[in-house]
């Protein structure tokens, strides 16, 4: 069992102790960012004297080595030694000798993990930022193709207004745009280094702190040693925005389900994306989209996990704050896995734009467009309210449309009406006449689409 701090101690642990206590097992996930710290780190050192030049040359070969040959499958990080910390430093030890054990001078392992969970973390806020980049072109590629699909629009999951597809996939754009400025916002508040805070009081070597921030692409460093080495708020708000991500993911899913089932018949969704049933021969399941709903719940849980660790915490470091990794990576691995595949299945789906208009006529989602038609020609809106309610009525007893309804019924209800009422409550009329600024006709998506065009290309790789 290799430890860093078995000098204070006059018997070995206890297997079980040590075992609970080693972390090895899920923070070897660690070791590219435990290397470029330490080297970083060593860098300082040897700037500020603390290290020779020979010394600074044998140790960073020998993690550069080290790095190599476990990115190669040379070198194993195996569970005989508590944390990655210890498996490099035994390691760096073994190859250069008495300079690998100066590779710890200046630092605690308290502000060691510090600096690797923000290193871990803010890359992994840029691949996020990436995936969604993706995830933006294909919305915004299927809303470009799809401005005269129209489709029910809903509110309490009753037809409400015609819209079409591209404007409703136009308002998940907007959403997984916030998702992106989220990442953006928690890279610029983590981005400060907390090396060099030691344990929680700093340090009795000059180090320079500002130079080591430098070299990891910090923007300075950390004010507080004890908040450097206790703070966990950027994983909190990275799990936060995580979860968001998977909450829209959950509702895009929840509606593609929908739209599936028989009664719907929206989409097809790709047989790459979806599964049968053991005994019925004729399903076609949408488990794709139900595995990203169901595995959002664990995202949560991951957010409420470390919300409940951190909440009774006192200053500075905790043990408890070990509990940050083994669900934070798990939530990881699972909204960037959700994303990859979301993004495959939405991208491969056929839309049924029959079906989908038929559907916005049946659902007398132009209800509210014949009461415009009536107040346009001069009738009060309560009144024009009441009369077309009647028509809804009627259409519901014969099993037709408002399209289908003969004149002479509309005449019955107010002479009004006359031959231009069809033209007037089409689906494409209903539509078109929407035109005010990030509403559903040609001309208002055009602009928006030209607007989110640019904010792509303006905000390409943000971070």
């Amino acid at each position: 069992m290799a430890q860093l701090w078995g000098g204070r101690f006059t018997k070995q642990t206890d297997d079980l102790v040590y075992r609970f206590n080693a972390s090895v097992s899920f923070d070897q996930r660690f070791y590219r960012q435990d290397i470029q710290g330490s080297m970083a780190h060593v860098k300082m050192l040897a700037a500020q004297g603390i290290l020779t030049e020979d010394e600074q040359t044998k140790i960073l070969e020998g993690l550069k080595e080290i790095l190599e040959d476990v990115e190669s499958g040379k070198l194993k990080i195996t569970e005989e030694y508590e944390d990655i910390h210890s498996f490099v430093e035994a390691k760096l030890t073994e190859r250069v000798g008495e300079a690998g054990k100066k590779l710890h001078t200046g630092r605690s392992r308290n502000d060691q993990v510090a600096l690797d969970m923000k290193l871990y973390v803010r890359d992994e806020v840029k691949e996020v930022d990436g995936l969604l980049e993706k995830l933006l072109e294909t919305l915004l590629k299927m809303m470009e193709e799809h401005m005269s699909t129209y489709m029910p629009g809903f509110t309490h999951l009753q037809k409400a207004q015609p819209v079409t597809l591209a404007h409703h996939l136009g308002a998940y754009f907007e959403m997984f745009k916030r998702d992106r400025m989220r990442m953006e916002d928690i890279y610029k508040r983590m981005n400060y280094c907390p090396l060099g805070s030691g344990a929680l009081a700093g340090t009795t070597y000059p180090l320079d702190r500002e130079y080591t921030a430098r070299l990891l692409g910090f923007e300075k460093a950390t004010v507080n040693s004890m908040d450097s080495v206790s703070d966990r708020d950027y994983l909190i708000e990275f799990l936060a925005a995580l979860s968001t991500i998977m909450m829209h993911l959950s509702r895009f899913c929840e509606e593609i389900i929908i739209w599936n089932t028989n009664e719907y018949r929206f989409v097809e969704i790709d047989d790459a994306y979806s599964t049968g049933s053991s005994i019925m021969p004729q399903k076609k399941n949408p488990d794709i989209a139900e595995l990203i709903r169901g595995k959002t719940g664990r995202v949560y849980g991951a957010l409420t996990a470390l919300l409940t660790t951190m909440k009774g915490l006192p200053l500075a470091y905790n043990k408890d704050m070990q509990e940050d990794k083994e669900f934070a990576f798990d939530a990881i691995d699972t909204v960037k896995g959700c994303l990859v595949l979301f993004d495959g299945m939405i991208s491969t789906m056929k839309f049924n734009k029959e079906r989908m208009e038929e559907s916005a006529k049946n659902g007398f989602t132009n209800a509210t467009d014949a009461a415009d038609y009536l107040v346009n020609h001069g009738v009060p809106f309560r009144d024009a309210h009441g009369i077309v309610g009647k028509l809804v009525l009627l259409c519901i007893e014969k099993g037709i449309s408002l399209d289908e309804l003969e004149l002479g019924e509309y005449k019955k209800l107010s002479p009004v009406f006359e031959e231009d009422i069809y033209e007037a409550i089409s689906m494409k009329t209903c539509v078109e006449k929407r035109c005010t600024q990030g509403a559903p006709s040609r001309a208002a998506m055009q602009q928006a689409i030209a607007a989110e065009r640019a904010y792509l290309e303006e905000k390409r790789r943000i971070l």
